[in-house]
């Protein structure tokens, strides 16, 4: 039976520990049992939880020692440091073969390790920017839902915990027995790892003399380059220039984005066809807004509306 054993520390996320619980650890009638759960705490005894109770947990370090997968159930505050004899484990479980899986903000002791060096991972849109900053070695990988690269996984937001841990259930058992323990808990059977997290459309601060608020309120026309650097009464080239300087992007990129944030909105407050959002916000025909929205989003609008539109 393959061993998992998530390694909490106080504070710990209830809902973070019991997605691996959930998925590893619950006994389900009808359905085989292919792993053993555990938990385990550098010091063990009560571990603080933040639903404001303290769990009991047995069982210190010496768990790890016979694990096939350790997962790591969010890791807060990320800044805390990674104790000495907790990184000497971690590299001691990774170098006999076990398997180091991280959920949401469980990749920053993940990447206190070094192990994640010159390799992509993620964590919770929020803390990306963080992520990358404090760790530049890390490849971050933003826009997807969980990295797996076999020996090391992360995953994104608590609930991409559930894709990530799934994902794992189908390498190992099959893609049947993955499905069957996902209705059971009434989820998604799969999602791909490089979906979109759906992190909200980012506000640009208009530093560009008004453009963006102009551009922003003329989506549903087919602007182009040209016309926003008449606007502004200055070349392409410049424009170009000014859009790389302060916004990090190029215009055409930056209209896109607007196009395609408006295009969410759409789909989530209206019944609007696709046909009709996709005019609205100047992508001129459903085939485009679908190609554009998939490149961008990591699915298809229809997918999209089902998930997020408002009742």
């Amino acid at each position: 039976m393959h061993r998992v054993v998530a390694l909490v520390r106080p504070v710990q996320s209830t809902f973070e520990l019991g997605i691996a619980a959930e998925v590893f650890g619950t006994p389900r009638a009808g359905i085989p049992r292919h792993y053993g759960f555990e938990v385990c705490a550098e010091t063990p005894g009560p571990v603080p939880t933040t639903a404001g109770y303290a769990m009991a947990v047995p069982h210190g370090l010496e768990a790890l020692a016979a694990a096939d997968t350790v997962l790591i159930p969010g890791w807060a505050p990320v800044e805390a440091p990674l104790p000495a004899r907790v990184r000497q484990a971690l590299l001691a479980v990774h170098a006999r073969g076990a398997r180091l899986v991280t959920i949401c903000s469980g990749v920053f002791a993940l990447a206190r390790t070094g192990l994640l060096d010159g390799r992509s991972a993620t964590t919770h849109w929020a803390r990306a920017e963080q992520l990358r900053r404090e760790f530049p070695q890390v490849r971050v990988e933003p826009d997807v839902l969980y990295v797996d690269h076999g020996d090391v996984a992360t995953s994104a937001g608590a609930g991409a915990g559930f894709d990530l841990c799934l994902h794992l259930v189908r390498k190992d058992h099959g893609a049947a027995y993955a499905t069957l323990l996902a209705r059971h808990m009434v989820l998604p059977s799969h999602r791909e790892g490089g979906q979109a997290q759906y992190a909200p459309p980012e506000a640009d601060g208009d530093e560009l003399d008004g453009l963006l608020e102009w551009a922003a309120e003329r989506l549903g026309t087919p602007l182009s380059v040209g016309e926003l650097a008449a606007y502004l009464n200055v070349s392409p080239r410049t424009l170009a220039r000014r859009f790389a300087d302060r916004l990090g992007t190029s215009p055409g990129a930056w209209l896109l984005a607007r196009r395609v944030a408006a295009a969410r909105a759409l789909l989530e407050e209206t019944d609007l066809p696709v046909e009709a959002v996709a005019a609205r916000v100047g992508l001129t025909s459903a085939v485009n807004l679908r190609r554009r929205f998939r490149e961008r989003v990591g699915t298809t609008p229809g997918a999209y509306r089902r998930a997020f539109r408002a009742p």
